[in-house]
């Protein structure tokens, strides 16, 4: 076989014909398979090592395998794990002939066992490891989950062995010869990460279990099991989340991970006791997606000019508004990664840590251990920080604190629950602190809403009408014509693709400061805002709407009518 290559590298030029004869000389006693010596040595590039093999093997190379090419039957029948293991994916099937590209061109067992599998005839072809390692990712992830055919495996007394099968980080590609529960479970969770879902509900009623997806801030009915299965399924997710099974009576709390091939999904468990069992919510947090940056928000360039006119103080609060699940959090990480860590001392306190951040350091609260908002607070500020993020402002003695940190010198990031940039400052004033502390203190207020995005495959442009804009109180939207959501393959027939953010901006300067020390209420401080340029929740959503960002529905959904 060596004389071969050696000769076959000669008349070819696919590799150097010293390099080759040197590394044979030197690897002559050894007993490694030659593929995987030559591979591992690094003497010659993997694309020239499997030329070689392929012309004295006469077998094809494939520079590129388009997922789509993967056969389903290999998908069906083969595990993920095993797959990326032996480095082989299926290119072509055909009259019971299954074509199998792999990266090592000696490993005949590998290509026995998955003729095997398939019950096919199997014809070898060569690709790289990352071509198909690829391949093999987006085709797992792109298969065709029919959960009702999985549901209809599980037996409702299979419960038992399920302790044995806890994994800290399981693959969810990899479902292949699975208990029908966790093919079940993982297929639900698969389900979930194709669809964008955030979240997982799985609702029990008296006769049925309901699961539900939340997908761009919406619940959708997605699927019905026999209410008989509640058990084995709350148990399954209990045991990957590390949560005490046999415990039914009281709320639980846990978290775990699980892969999609190379991604890795953090999940956030909860179960609360019902009338008819167990209700089950998982949040679902993809660590591949990254940080937003600052451009990537959706604010308008005005705005986004006068952020980063706050982000370059050196002290001050800065509040993100609006209410739970708003992306408020994002938000603020967004801040941070816009911040230069290196000439800064960055400290966060958070409940919980949603996501790691480079040269950021983050304190996780406890409570139960006495690591409040407060005193991770007071214990932050010696040590030397420059800018510091608090998770949320819950109750007087942080809010306080807040202050404090910004008039010593420090620029404060954090969050509020309220409905409006306006109602920011009136709540730090009913929380006790005084108005002088507010007015020196609070740089700016931005308050925030998610809307969906009108999906860019099918959404169309029709007329407004005039009447109905008169009726919505939108006189000052004069725009004749409103783009609108229809629904495609690509978008799961919403009309709507992924979402982005309305602000309002409220930049504090002299006036709202004097309304401030007059305690006004927040009508009247949105109206000083207003008069000094910033644009509403509303105004920056209907922005969007002419722009064919999102839809007039989607805006009335979301912001309320500006009263001030």
């Amino acid at each position: 076989m060596k004389k071969a290559l050696i000769e076959i590298a000669r008349k070819t030029n696919i590799a150097d014909v010293r390099t080759l004869e040197n590394f044979f000389d030197q690897n002559g006693d050894k007993s490694q398979r030659l593929d995987t010596a030559l591979l591992d040595s690094g003497v010659l590039s993997e694309d020239q090592i499997l030329r070689l093999f392929g012309a004295y093997l006469g077998l094809d190379f494939l520079e590129q395998i388009k997922p789509s090419d993967v056969p389903v039957e290999f998908v069906a029948k083969v595990p993920a794990t095993y797959a990326q293991h032996h480095s082989l994916v299926a290119v072509k099937a055909e009259d019971s002939l299954m074509t199998v590209a792999t990266s090592r061109p000696l490993s005949l067992y590998a290509m026995d066992n998955v003729a095997k599998l398939l019950g096919w005839s199997v014809k070898t072809v060569l690709a790289t490891q990352a071509v198909i390692n690829t391949a093999i990712n987006t085709a797992y992830e792109q298969r065709v989950t029919v959960l009702e055919d999985v549901a209809g495996e599980v037996n409702a007394n299979n419960i038992e062995g399920l302790i044995g099968e806890m994994a800290n980080s399981e693959d969810l590609l990899d479902v292949v010869n699975r208990p029908p529960v966790i093919r079940l479970v993982n297929d639900i969770l698969f389900r979930a990460l194709q669809l964008r879902a955030s979240d997982v509900h799985i609702h029990p009623y008296e006769q049925k279990i309901l699961i539900r997806y939340r997908i761009d801030g919406l619940m959708y009915d997605m699927l019905t099991l026999d209410y008989r299965i509640l058990p084995v399924v709350v148990s399954r997710i209990k045991v990957m989340a590390g949560m005490d099974i046999a415990e039914r009576r009281m709320a639980q709390d846990g978290r775990c991970s699980v892969r999609i091939g190379p991604r890795e999904i953090d999940l956030r468990v909860s179960t609360v006791p019902t009338a008819y069992g167990e209700r089950t919510v998982l949040r679902l947090l993809d660590k591949s997606t990254g940080i937003y940056t600052l451009e990537n928000l959706g604010l308008s360039q005005r705005d986004f000019k006068r952020i980063d006119y706050v982000l370059d103080r050196t002290h001050g609060v800065f509040f993100v508004t609006g209410p739970t699940g708003s992306g408020k959090t994002t938000t603020l990480y967004s801040f941070l990664k816009r911040i230069n860590a290196t000439e800064k001392n960055i400290m966060t306190v958070e409940d919980p840590i949603e996501y790691q951040l480079d040269a950021i350091s983050q304190i996780q609260v406890a409570s139960k251990k006495g690591m409040t908002f407060v005193t991770a607070l007071r214990h932050i500020l010696r040590q030397d920080p420059d800018v510091i993020m608090v998770g949320e402002v819950r109750d007087q003695e942080t809010a306080r604190m807040v202050i404090q940190s910004s008039l010593t010198g420090h620029l404060v990031f954090s969050t509020l629950h309220t409905n409006d940039a306006a109602g920011a400052i009136t709540r730090m004033l009913d929380l006790g602190v005084e108005p002088y502390l507010v007015a020196s203190s609070v740089a700016g207020v931005l308050a925030q809403r998610l809307v969906r995005k009108l999906c860019l495959e099918c959404k169309e442009i029709v007329k407004a009408e005039s009447e109905q804009m008169r009726e919505l109180g939108l006189g000052y939207a004069a725009f004749e014509h409103i783009y609108h959501s229809v629904g495609c393959e690509k978008c799961f027939n919403t009309g709507y693709l992924g979402r982005t953010g309305i602000y309002e901006l409220m930049v504090v300067n002299d006036d709202i400061r004097q309304c401030i020390y007059q305690r006004k209420t927040a009508g009247a401080i949105k109206k000083a805002a207003v008069d000094s340029g910033m644009t509403t929740l509303r105004m920056d959503g209907l922005e969007k709407v002419e722009k064919g960002v999102t839809s007039l529905e989607e805006v009335l959904r979301v912001a309320h009518t500006d009263e001030y």
